[in-house]
């Protein structure tokens, strides 16, 4: 039975077949006259290694046969007179337009590479911004200063936190005791960050804190050193998350270029 996750990708690579330029390459198989090239399945080969199978002549058999059926089937549909139906010959343009399009991004990202010197000094910034210590709070969040004025008032009368943390409408961190696990003061708001980090261990905000969210009680479980990853550890992520930023501004600059009406 012919693999429909397979033929979808190999109906774009098989387009090559039709097209004059490749006329002389390299036969893997004649269908009704028309040649499917080597090249052709070479490139599906490659898709299929990719995805983490094995070059092997089983895995090349399969490919081919694949792209013979999608042969067949093509040359059936052209004989039906599909291929001039408008929605037909408009998935065709989409499809050359998606290759178009990856093209355009691979060509961009192998002439603009991000340089190492760039790469540290993205690490860099971003450890200044974690900064040295992570942080283990609960919290209560409530909706208005006044709730959380008294539950203040009842934590300075001794009354346990877990006791209290039912209240709070931050029902996920509710669940664990108001528990936000281990964190760096950059993972939350500004107003939470900048309270954290004022408090000493088994310490709690004696003033409501104010966010976009609502009002916070915020208490000091622990704080530890915080364990940067190296440099090396990294660079993968850094380099895709730089690569992305570098495509969007070509592309918001292609847009602003451009003259839509």
């Amino acid at each position: 039975m012919l693999n429909t996750k397979k033929f979808a990708v190999l109906t774009i690579l098989g387009a090559l077949a039709f097209n004059p330029a490749f006329a002389e390459e390299k036969s893997a198989a004649l269908v009704n006259g028309v040649s499917i090239s080597q090249s052709s399945v070479d490139m599906a080969v490659k898709g299929e290694v990719a995805q983490g199978r094995e070059d092997s002549p089983e895995l090349r058999k399969s490919v081919r046969e694949n792209l013979i059926k999608r042969e067949l089937m093509s040359q059936e549909a052209k004989k039906l007179g599909l291929d001039k139906t408008s929605d037909v010959m408009n998935e065709i343009e989409m499809a050359k337009q998606s290759v178009l399009i990856n093209a355009f991004l691979m060509n961009y990202v192998k002439s603009h590479p991000v340089s190492d010197d760039l790469l540290r000094q993205e690490y860099e910034a971003r450890k200044v911004k974690l900064g040295d210590k992570e942080y283990s709070a609960r919290h209560i969040l409530v909706e208005s200063e006044d709730e959380a004025k008294a539950i203040i008032a009842q934590l300075n009368k001794k009354v346990k936190f877990e006791k209290l943390v039912a209240k709070s409408m931050d029902t996920g961190s509710a669940a664990q005791g108001g528990s936000l696990g281990w964190a760096v003061p950059s993972n939350f708001v500004p107003p939470f960050a900048y309270a954290l980090k004022t408090l000493k261990k088994g310490e709690y905000t004696k003033v409501p804190v104010q966010s976009q969210f609502g009002w916070h009680v915020i208490l000091l479980d622990d704080e530890r050193a915080l364990k940067v990853p190296t440099f090396e550890e990294v660079k993968p992520q850094l380099q895709q998350r730089l690569q992305q930023q570098s495509v969007q501004k070509a592309i918001a600059e292609l847009e602003a270029k451009a003259k839509v009406e």
